[in-house]
């Protein structure tokens, strides 16, 4: 009975990790291309600053509440 207690948490710790690095993927996969472009367009147009990952992430995140509404 020990062993099989073990084998479940086990399985949870490995689902945990498997989510986590699903959301990083997809995080790294929306965030790039709009860091991309707006260092590549945004500086040049509208003489704006050059931004990192994460602000790149947290503008998809707004634009996401805006257009959609804050709805999930």
């Amino acid at each position: 009975m020990g062993d099989s207690t073990f084998e479940k948490i086990g399985m949870g710790v490995v689902a945990g990790l498997v989510g986590v690095l699903i959301v990083v993927f997809f995080a790294v996969l929306f965030a790039l291309p709009i860091m991309w472009l707006w260092n590549w367009l945004m500086p040049t147009i509208f003489d704006l600053p050059r931004i990192g990952f994460l602000q790149a992430l947290g503008l998809n995140i707004l634009s996401g509440f805006l257009i959609k509404g804050g709805k999930w």
